[in-house]
């Protein structure tokens, strides 16, 4: 069954960690407290980026959800490792590299859904990329981590909208860890799906993204 799925992202997105742009230089800079900021390189080969499509439709139940896994993006947070807060993130993510892994699909029918996430659903030859920055994070300890919530811009199919992702961190030695999950709906950004059965069997608006970042100490 073709079924579309989207995006992503961010993260992302996600979000939970964040990015450069290609050939800056990783600063260390002075926290209020005297603390010295640290910069955090996301290591997407030990991270999962996830996005979960949700079937609809009349006829929902002949439908299968999708679940799209971002296979390539980037990042930097900068932060003070004993505070967190405060702290400054930037997050890039492939567009193209999105692909559908849901069991429900053979490896043809996976083919045919990426195809139609590039050219249909992302249009990746107009956007090649979904970026997050952000404008704000706040940080509570929560035991041995902690909780905070990123207000950030999120740019995707060409469309900036602000989000709000909150998430778990925690840092141990050079390594840094962030887990969370938001939503996004893809009219907001003005991302199409395909259908099925007349649009009896489609993908809702809502989108789930899921993520386990994990972040090495530049």
């Amino acid at each position: 069954m073709k079924l579309l799925v989207k995006c992503m992202l961010v993260t992302g997105a996600c979000v939970a960690s964040c990015m450069l742009a290609a050939g800056q230089t990783p600063a260390v800079n002075a926290a209020p407290s005297g603390q010295m900021q640290a910069t955090y390189r996301i290591d997407a080969s030990q991270s999962r980026f996830m996005v979960h499509a949700h079937r609809g439709g009349f006829l929902w139940f002949k439908g299968h959800d999708h679940f799209v896994k971002v296979d390539q993006f980037s990042g930097d947070v900068q932060l003070t490792p004993t505070a967190i807060s405060p702290a400054s993130l930037t997050m890039t993510i492939d567009a193209t590299s999105l692909g559908e892994t849901g069991a429900d699909f053979t490896p043809e029918q996976k083919q045919i859904i990426k195809k139609e996430l590039n050219e249909i659903v992302l249009e990746t030859a107009k956007y090649p990329q979904i970026t997050f920055r952000s404008t704000d994070v706040t940080a509570k300890p929560d035991g041995t981590q902690f909780g905070v919530r990123i207000t950030g811009d999120i740019t995707l199919h060409g469309v900036t909208r602000p989000i709000v992702i909150p998430a778990t961190v925690s840092v141990e030695g050079d390594n840094l860890r962030s887990k969370g999950e938001f939503t996004l709906n893809r009219k907001d950004f003005g991302v199409k799906a395909t259908t099925a059965g007349h649009g009896t069997v489609r993908v809702r608006h809502k989108l789930t993204f899921t993520f386990d970042i994990v972040a090495r100490k530049a």
